[in-house]
């Protein structure tokens, strides 16, 4: 699936890797850009910045968007440990991630 955005497919992502018995079933798949799939990797977990605590990453499935997320222009605000820990380990806020949302919000296609 092309975004529209940019040249790159959608990647599909094992919201519970195969590593850690993850299945092929649809119901663990999800759609991903590659940086962020390739930046979850097999990660189930990551550190919470605000507390330095392990937290569970987000789960596309079960976890409501709005509760964990909010935009801030073009950088994405983790709202709870999940959240948090979620940007942090997919690296959502890198510079050249940021320079490409604010592109885009500029010209009135994102979010």
């Amino acid at each position: 699936m092309k975004q529209e955005f940019d040249e790159l497919t959608f990647q599909i992502e094992h919201i519970i890797p195969r590593k850690h018995h993850g299945s092929d079933e649809i119901d663990n798949l999800a759609l991903a850009c590659f940086a962020c799939n390739n930046h979850k990797g097999p990660n189930l977990s990551g550190l919470d910045p605000k507390t330095a605590e392990m937290s569970r990453l987000f789960h596309p499935r079960r976890d409501k968007w709005e509760q964990h997320f909010q935009w801030d222009g073009a950088r994405l605000i983790g709202r709870t440990p999940i959240g948090r820990s979620t940007v942090d380990v997919l690296a959502i806020n890198l510079p050249y991630r940021c320079e490409l949302r604010a592109a885009l919000i500029e010209e009135s296609v994102f979010p």
